[in-house]
């Protein structure tokens, strides 16, 4: 049974989001998802704009170091972030 207060979703997030937020997850000894949700939250808590894909990706942007946020086109290619 999910805990009270959350919702199931499916979600697409680039590889290299989603490899970094497991990485770090790992090293904090926490799950990944609770990581990802406690930077949503905490972005929400600082800023009252609605979460739109512009705010999201704005929130991925402060979150990741430079140099690991690499996005995937849909040939598979990596392409660095601008």
């Amino acid at each position: 049974m999910p805990p009270k207060g959350k919702t199931r979703i499916t979600i697409y997030i680039d590889d290299a989001v989603l490899d970094e937020f497991r990485t770090r997850a790992e090293r904090a000894g926490t799950g990944y998802q609770t990581m990802m949700n406690e930077a949503l939250k905490a972005f929400l808590e600082k800023n009252e704009k609605p979460v739109t894909a512009s705010v999201l990706r704005q929130i991925i942007r402060e979150e990741l170091p430079e140099k690991s946020r690499l996005t995937r086109r849909s040939t598979g290619r990596a392409k660095t972030a601008r």
